[in-house]
């Protein structure tokens, strides 16, 4: 079977895009084939990419850092290679986000729960329901359950839009982890760790 394309989109910083790519590439590294692929400007997963090359224990993920408008001939050839590629996409609307729109198999949206990240997501909602793509928003770097999350997630609701079931703490793991060239599921057996795989077969479940 074809490769999953996974594309993690936001336009707004902080919602902890990056990271969220990263800890979902090394989790399903364990097992499967993953590349990841970066064509957001500040080229974080790069850096990231690079740390973990360092690091000959951990699963192999192969990079692609390219521009956008070479992102389909780029899939073209991870696709016979993978089982899994996640695209980090710009952090705004323009010709390359909507390439990584365009050729994704899952548009997931990181949101932390507060009503202006919620606001500034709506170019991403509108870019995949253009492209006719599927999308998930997931709450990420989320306090405790509480009035605003509840607002934001009834929000959504209202909107009609899929809320992946999983939340992701505001966990410094996360943090952590990246900044060694890892995924938090690949440190510690921690709060964090056990949420990031609840995601993953979220998202398994939504590409099966």
């Amino acid at each position: 079977m074809p490769a999953s394309v996974i594309t993690v989109a936001q336009q707004k910083g902080g919602a902890g895009k990056t990271t969220l790519a990263a800890s979902l590439a090394a989790a399903w590294a364990a097992s499967r084939r993953v590349a990841v692929i970066d064509i957001d400007p500040q080229q974080s997963l790069t850096r990231w990419h690079a740390l973990r090359a360092a690091r000959p224990s951990a699963p192999t993920i192969t990079l692609a850092k390219i521009a956008g408008w070479r992102l389909a001939g780029e899939l073209d050839k991870l696709r016979r290679t993978h089982d899994l590629i996640l695209i980090d996409s710009p952090p705004q609307i323009d010709t390359d986000a909507r390439q990584a729109v365009r050729h994704a198999d899952l548009v997931l949206v990181p949101i932390q729960p507060s009503p202006p990240d919620l606001w500034a997501a709506e170019g991403t909602f509108a870019l995949a329901k253009a492209e006719k793509r599927p999308l998930a928003i997931v709450l990420n770097r989320a306090p405790a359950a509480g009035k605003l999350r509840a607002m934001v997630e009834a929000e959504i609701g209202q909107l009609g839009l899929p809320l992946l079931p999983t939340v992701l703490g505001n966990r410094t793991g996360f943090a952590t982890a990246f900044a060694q060239g890892l995924g938090v599921t690949e440190v510690t057996r921690s709060r964090a760790a056990e949420e990031l795989r609840s995601l993953a077969a979220d998202i398994e479940g939504m590409l099966s």
